[in-house]
């Protein structure tokens, strides 16, 4: 799966690095237009979260994962030979569908063979998956100097390869059914009992809701801080990548060290309160990063990625162990599909926010990592009384003679 992780990646930070371009100089759709195809990809994305974890529960996670990705190969090879609009949404959607949904089954492939050491193999997976993103966008780079359109169709060709070999790679590993699990707490495993059914779990939900802000940091990368420094600052515009890089480079060195910190659910969730002050900090550092002079705009803008870097790497640890140990084993796909939802719905709102943050200025990134300092603490209480909860004893079986 790791290999998997690798192959995926590459193929899509080829994509990723020349889907615009590729839009507008291959397929020659405007702006608005291409906005348009993100955004169809990125809604129906949130409808493949929940989607897949229902057929996780369903049917063989192994096969369900070697279809989507041969789903996403068919929308990459349908952006390759199609330039109708219409066309070109079926396959946008088609691809974000079996994104995020294939997303969320390998997070289920993930918990039920890693078992008690599944924060590891999660920091492992996106140590893996950041390496083969750097990898792909280095690679397109190197393409794109060659200066030609037919660059473009190579890279996208490229992408739907990596998806073929990730199904071939897919199919090797073996299947595995749901294992019983227990919730390990600082006074050993507590057995967890749950409703079956996400939509009905207020707790669970409410829970969603709040991972959902805490996701916020992937916007901040994407969209927050490359308009902030360039609008805001008088940081020079050539910092922005190297920002970016450094966000790779740090989770690639760090994610794998700061996992254990975060071992057991116990821990994970004491993880909330030092992330509050992490995001607390971060925001304070964009706001800052707003003062006259490039050398402390550069200083502020390194600390704050630095930071929201950090926060990255810490919630995805606490956001990785927490989904899993508050789902129930019976009904584990259905749960982290609805999990799947929080990360899904802030690629959607998540750019709202911090644009809103950007247009409110430096008092704006301070209210936004409070925001998120103040639902990590809210978090850190909404799951203590569920991971603590007793389980109902067991029903009485009655004797047999011989």
């Amino acid at each position: 799966m790791l290999a998997v992780a690798l192959v995926d990646r590459v193929g899509s930070g080829l994509w990723a690095a020349t889907s615009v371009l590729y839009f507008t100089y291959v397929a020659h759709l405007g702006v608005a237009q291409v906005g348009t195809l993100v955004a169809a990809a990125g809604i129906v994305g949130i409808a493949g979260a929940p989607l897949g974890g229902l057929l996780a529960d369903r049917l063989p996670v192994v096969r369900v994962l070697a279809a989507l990705q041969i789903l996403r190969t068919a929308a990459a090879v349908g952006l390759l030979l199609t330039h109708d609009y219409t066309l070109l949404l079926v396959c946008s959607a088609a691809g974000g569908f079996g994104d995020r949904a294939s997303n969320v089954l390998t997070k289920l492939y993930a918990s039920r063979i890693a078992g008690p050491d599944r924060v590891r193999y999660q920091a492992l997976h996106r140590t893996v998956a950041n390496a083969g993103w750097a990898v792909g966008g280095l690679g397109a780079a190197a393409a794109l100097s060659a200066g030609t359109t037919t660059v473009y169709t190579g890279l996208l060709l490229g992408d739907a390869l990596s998806f073929v070999a990730a199904a071939l790679i897919i199919l090797r590993c073996a299947e595995t059914s749901a294992p019983a699990r227990t919730v390990t707490g600082a006074d050993g495993p507590v057995p967890a009992a749950r409703p079956t059914n996400p939509w009905r779990d207020r707790a669970y939900l409410a829970y969603v809701v709040s991972d959902t802000v805490l996701f916020l940091d992937d916007a901040v990368f994407r969209v927050g801080l490359p308009l902030w420094a360039i609008r805001a600052t008088d940081a020079p515009h050539g910092l922005v990548p190297l920002l970016l890089v450094l966000n790779s480079v740090l989770v690639v060195a760090l994610q794998v060290p700061l996992a254990r910190f975060g071992a057991t659910t116990t821990r994970a969730r004491a993880l909330l309160l030092p992330l509050a002050a992490v995001f607390a900090a971060s925001g304070v550092a964009m706001a800052a990063s707003a003062t006259h002079g490039a050398v402390p705009a550069t200083v502020f803008l390194t600390l704050a990625a630095t930071g929201f870097t950090l926060a990255e790497m810490l919630h995805a640890t606490v956001s990785w162990e927490l989904s899993v140990a508050l789902a129930p084993d019976t009904a584990q796909g259905a749960y982290l599909g609805v999990h799947g939802l929080a990360q899904a719905t802030q690629r959607a709102v998540g750019p709202l926010a911090v644009t809103a943050a950007i247009a409110t200025g430096p008092l704006g990134w301070t209210a936004f990592g409070t925001l998120i300092a103040a639902t990590c603490a809210a978090q850190h209480r909404l799951v203590r009384a569920r991971l603590t909860e007793p389980a109902p004893r067991p029903e009485p079986v009655p004797a047999t003679r011989g």
